[in-house]
């Protein structure tokens, strides 16, 4: 006997089997799928950089309709200062050197204005790559600028043949008069000389970048930045040349008459933070003293100078890192404003359409292992994606520049939610 069944409004009629024919049903069973990658399972050989790779899924993933990035788990041990940063150079140069009323007196002090009058070059300070704290940042700073004009002193004693002097002004430990301090109160850093007049080089700095990138090989991809441009930004300078300026005493309100104070003091022969001791217990805040002789007394018409950064400290970097996944991405991304042909003569944005797949926070400091946390970055497709083996990822800052993990490994887990269609089984029988 023959059978026919109905299904919706189609008939199907089987004389030649005994099974019938099914229609797939339109629905479908949502099923969520998960992938947990790592990046120490990418090809080394072809990646030898973890931020940037490509794997292939241990099995096709088919009728895709939506990707998520779930967890992840990335190291902190990060350099915010490195080289591939662009912030670990900046430029000084001393303008008016002490010169002592009395040479035959000080020989030594004179011996030094002679080779800082002679030499007038600019000084680059090229910092240790890694993370710092405050403190150690200031002190770095402090070493390497004294260090920097401690060469070209020696220098000039030994061609010379000053070396009776070379050896006092090794055996009192050099060029000591730089001092730069951080305030703990307002998070600033002040520069600040025992007697030379100095000025920041900020204007500089890109150039310096440039030949230490050129020097190591290293070529930076950059979007034009008006706050992670160098050292100087991570120190609270600004892009233009700054010159130090000597003490004066405190100003008063022209209303009042009581001076006008925050949390430091500036005095005639000294510069001072109210809030406790700076460099040594017992300080009570006196930072910036007048250059004295070996008996420690102050050299005559010797007079401090100083500079205060306009803005505060930052020594934590980007606070955010993308997640490229080519293909796949989702995220708009805006772009900073650059003077050029298109944004002069359009009203368009230069943003970029799809620019990334996820966007993570970078929650912890480098004194940590690693940080990691949920994400809620999807891709929705319409219609689904039949079919998903390889993915390729990138994981870069919103300046370009890709995302330096160094040696630590990292991994992630995606979220991919597939269609599987159910078997239609509502069918009709009807006998003949």
């Amino acid at each position: 006997m023959s059978k026919f069944y109905n299904n919706n409004s189609s008939t199907y009629s089987n004389t030649n089997q005994n099974h019938p024919l099914q229609q797939n049903s339109q629905n479908f069973l949502s099923y969520k799928k998960y992938v947990s990658i790592h990046s120490e399972d990418r090809d080394a050989t072809a990646y030898p950089n973890s931020s940037e790779f490509e794997i292939e899924l241990p099995e096709d993933i088919t009728n895709i309709s939506t990707m998520k990035l779930v967890d992840w788990a990335f190291p902190s041990n990060y350099d915010t200062f490195s080289v591939l940063n662009s912030n670990i150079t900046m430029i000084f140069k001393l303008i008016n050197v002490y010169q002592p009323l009395n040479p035959d007196e000080y020989p030594l002090e004179n011996a030094i204005y002679q080779a800082l009058n002679s030499s007038n070059d600019n000084f680059i300070v090229t910092i240790e790559e890694g993370f710092y704290n405050p403190t150690q940042l200031v002190t770095e700073l402090t070493n390497k600028f004294n260090e920097s004009v401690t060469k070209i002193i020696a220098y000039y004693l030994k061609e010379n043949n000053l070396l009776a002097l070379l050896d006092e002004f090794i055996t009192s430990g050099g060029y000591r008069r730089f001092v730069i301090v951080y305030n703990n109160v307002s998070q600033k850093i002040w520069f600040g000389n025992k007697s030379d007049s100095f000025k920041l080089l900020n204007e500089y700095v890109f150039i310096a970048n440039s030949e230490v990138n050129e020097q190591l090989l290293c070529r930076k991809t950059q979007v034009p930045d008006f706050s992670n441009w160098g050292l100087p930004g991570n120190l609270g300078l600004t892009r233009c040349n700054v010159t130090s300026s000597p003490p004066i005493n405190l100003l008063t309100d022209e209303t009042t008459g009581y001076p006008i104070s925050d949390n430091y003091m500036i005095s005639n022969n000294y510069i001072r933070f109210y809030y406790g001791d700076v460099n040594t217990i017992g300080d009570n805040g006196i930072w910036l003293t007048p250059l004295t002789d070996i008996s420690g007394n102050v050299l005559p018409n010797a007079v401090v100078q100083f500079i205060e950064c306009p803005y505060k400290i930052n020594i934590f970097g980007p606070s955010y890192i993308y997640m490229e996944l080519f293909k796949y991405n989702c995220i708009d991304e805006t772009q900073p404003y650059n003077i050029s042909k298109f944004t002069l003569t359009t009203n368009e944005t230069n943003g970029i359409v799809n620019s990334a797949f996820a966007k993570i926070p970078i929650v912890s400091t480098p004194t940590s292992q690693y940080y990691d946390g949920p994400a809620n970055s999807y891709k929705f497709f319409d219609p689904p994606v039949e079919r998903i083996r390889r993915l390729k990822f990138r994981f870069r800052y919103h300046n370009g520049e890709l995302v330096n993990f160094g040696a630590f490994e990292y991994t992630f887990t995606l979220e991919f939610t597939t269609l599987l269609p159910m078997i239609n089984r509502a069918v009709n029988y009807v006998n003949i």
